[in-house]
């Protein structure tokens, strides 16, 4: 999987948000019920038009391979490269893709590290 794939970054901005009204899950990129509360992944627009903190905002960056649920290795491979280059990154893995989420000011940088990742596995 790692060879076939094709990072695509997103201009969008996005941050991590977590104690916001539940009613905002509807503009949520993505939610998840933690036992301390909701996390919510929400367009930085949205964060600061409720007047939430924005701690960080980042960016995502799509792993372009269709993924299998029961696949093995693509978030870890994807995580471990990020992470020997110094970058952040929260992973979120879909029923489609897996996509990576790093600070927006590694975002150029992060997805040079992934195509660096995807030469290795095709043998360039």
């Amino acid at each position: 999987m790692i060879a076939g794939m094709a990072p695509v970054l997103e201009e969008a901005e996005w941050c991590f948000v977590t104690g916001a009204d539940p009613a905002l899950a509807a503009l949520a990129l993505a939610s998840f019920q933690e036992d301390e509360g909701l996390s919510l992944i929400l367009p930085l627009a949205v964060v600061r038009d409720q007047g939430l903190a924005v701690d960080l905002t980042m960016r995502r960056i799509k792993l372009s391979v269709h993924s299998a649920l029961d696949g093995v290795g693509l978030t870890a491979a994807a995580a471990t490269a990020l992470a020997e280059a110094g970058i952040a990154c929260n992973m979120v893995a879909a029923y489609h893709h897996d996509h990576a989420f790093v600070p927006a000011g590694d975002a150029d940088r992060a997805v040079s590290v992934l195509q660096a990742l995807i030469a290795q596995h095709q043998g360039g």
